[in-house]
């Protein structure tokens, strides 16, 4: 019997181990918090993210949230510059703590986890109204899935992912930024620009003269856009980020937020 229990109590004993170095270790946050640092993986996406190209600096209302969140914690923010395509491999290498504005899907939701929505998401498509290879008044993706017919989209992007599995004919065009992206269309480059609904809108508004823009249906994508977390944390660090954005959301502050960042796109003309 001794001989028998041996192995178990062994067991016992590492997993005791385990636990108290863990718990020796501390939380993750409180570990952000012992380096006195949050770490943001920031990719441009007006008005969730925008960074200055002058000074650096970083504005949009994820953002924001993250300045905030890091004064929840009592450390400083620091924003690390990354694009769509690496926004998820670098949190998984852990050269940030959370990503911004991340759109909860379950192929990413393998890799990394996620707090709950700061805000819903869904793809819209904007185009030149003058534009003969767009028919008019455009219902669905099937109107506009057309040979000839050019999609720029963000690399890397949710709306990267839904547009490429719901196009047959047209051609897709992936750049990797959402200036070039914007570029395209403007220069005629491509006939189509794939964003986000509130991004979109303030490309029409600001070429109210030409550009117009619907929500297809069905829709390309609904989905929530969050903080992205590394997998490994656990359900208790999750429900840190949880618990603050709630409130932030039921307050209010994040719509605030939002139009703050809209009219700062707007009056700059990015």
């Amino acid at each position: 019997m001794d001989r028998i229990l041996a192995p178990v109590a062994l067991a016992l004993v590492a997993g005791m181990a385990n636990l108290a170095a863990a718990q020796e270790a501390g939380s993750y946050w409180q570990q952000v918090q012992a380096s006195g640092t949050l770490r943001c993986g920031a990719a441009v996406a007006p008005p969730y993210v925008m960074r200055d190209p002058a000074t650096g600096e970083y504005s949009g209302f994820f953002a924001e949230l993250c300045r905030e969140f890091a004064a929840t914690l009592e450390v400083q923010p620091e924003f690390v510059d990354t694009t769509w395509d690496n926004i998820v491999a670098g949190l998984q290498a852990g050269r940030w703590d959370l990503s911004l504005a991340l759109n909860r899907t379950p192929v990413r939701a393998m890799a990394v986890q996620f707090s709950i929505p700061a805000m819903e998401y869904q793809i819209s498509l904007a185009y030149d109204q003058n534009n003969p290879k767009i028919p008019a008044n455009p219902q669905s993706v099937a109107d506009i899935d057309q040979e000839g017919v050019t999609l720029a989209v963000m690399s890397g992007t949710a709306q990267d992912t839904a547009i490429a599995a719901a196009v047959h004919n047209a051609t897709i065009l992936r750049l990797p930024s959402n200036d070039e992206t914007r570029l395209a269309v403007v220069s005629h480059r491509a006939d189509i620009l794939v964003d986000a609904s509130d991004t979109n809108q303030l490309f029409t508004q600001s070429n109210p003269d030409w550009a117009v823009a619907f929500n297809p249906t069905p829709a390309l994508a609904k989905q929530g856009v969050a903080f992205g977390l590394p997998a490994s944390v656990s359900a208790q660090d999750v429900e840190v980020v949880n618990i603050f954005l709630e409130e932030k959301v039921a307050t209010g502050h994040v719509e605030q937020l939002i139009h703050d960042a809209v009219d700062q796109v707007l009056a700059t003309g990015n």
